[in-house]
């Protein structure tokens, strides 16, 4: 078993963390991964405030292993998200898309374990400094929303550069990728990509579909115009969107309105013209749906085992 300092902290056996994946990290998801040894993390981007503090109660039937909430602090409803998390006693947060600096007193007051999202070593140094729990350094192979360092050269970086654990994130989905992120220095590892391919995964069974028939080359990059970058299938939806952003005659309005509600489409519809399916380059190492244990297990004990065979790499 691979031995992180992250582990007795957040009480999870395995260093691993799923995603917490906007309309699609649900209970079901999460719980899953939990009772696999990992660390569940819902989404708090769910239909709002109410159906954050419903999917909390609802993970706490299907496990009793610790679990996280991710919070997108710029959602409108991240205030309330921050409010909902405090009550229900939610052990974990991790953030996004902002500073959770007006959050920090109360949710550490509540002893709440806060592990923002960063894409940057100042941004890593800045949540050190505001009392975070550890940082997950994600990289631009990342589904959804990126900045623009990757995960190799960033990882490495962001250890270097502060004293609390970092969890690698971005193009990490089986043991190699999680091998890499230990030997950069990373005490755990984020995926999202491959969780989506799990069984408990309640995406469209399109999305799916398309996730495990994508290449090397399956994704691209929209909404750098708009300071919004997110990476996501090549899709009829993706291409036309990326016109649209080409275009120096389309408004950024206009262009913010036809991505509006993409991704929901995308999660419970499976409509490739309208529906932006977020996913990570490493979705060209997708073969098959599995169980998320079984993804836990492949990942951390084909980490375990590449590890373990390391010093034969050398000679003596």
């Amino acid at each position: 078993m691979i031995r992180s300092v992250l582990c007795p902290i957040l009480g999870i056996k395995k260093p691993i963390f799923q995603g917490g994946m906007a309309w699609i990290a649900d209970a079901s998801l999460s719980a899953a991964v939990s009772e696999a040894g990992g660390l569940g993390i819902l989404s708090a981007i769910c239909g709002g405030a109410e159906a954050l503090r419903a999917e909390i109660r609802k993970a706490r039937e299907l496990t009793r292993k610790p679990f996280g909430v991710n919070i997108m602090l710029a959602a409108p409803d991240a205030a309330e998200s921050a409010r909902v998390v405090v009550e229900e006693g939610v052990g974990i947060v991790t953030t996004g898309a902002g500073s959770p600096a007006p959050y920090m007193e109360a949710w550490k007051a509540a002893g709440i374990r806060v592990i923002p999202v960063v894409a940057s070593v100042a941004y890593a140094r800045k949540m050190e400094q505001l009392g975070a729990t550890a940082v997950i350094a994600e990289g631009a192979e990342s589904g959804g929303h990126i900045g623009e360092t990757h995960t190799l050269p960033l990882v490495p970086q962001v250890v270097d550069a502060v004293n609390i654990p970092v969890i690698a994130a971005g193009g990490i989905a089986d043991g190699r990728g999680a091998a890499a992120a230990f030997m950069l220095g990373a005490a755990g590892v984020q995926v999202g990509t491959r969780f989506l391919t799990a069984h408990e995964c309640r995406v469209h069974p399109v999305y799916k579909e398309r996730l495990l028939k994508a290449s090397d080359i399956g994704t691209m990059v929209t909404g750098k115009r708009l300071g919004d970058a997110v990476r996501c299938l090549k899709t009829p939806f993706a291409k036309q969107f990326a016109r649209l952003e080409a275009n120096p005659a389309a408004s950024d309005q206009e262009i913010r309105a036809f991505g509006t509600g993409s991704l929901r489409k995308a999660v419970f519809q499976g409509d490739l013209s309208g529906g932006s399916f977020l996913s990570g380059e490493a979705a060209g190492l997708l073969t098959r749906c599995q169980s998320a244990a079984d993804i836990v297990e492949d990942i951390m004990g084909g980490a375990e085992r590449l590890l373990s065979q390391a010093n034969e790499l050398v000679e003596k």
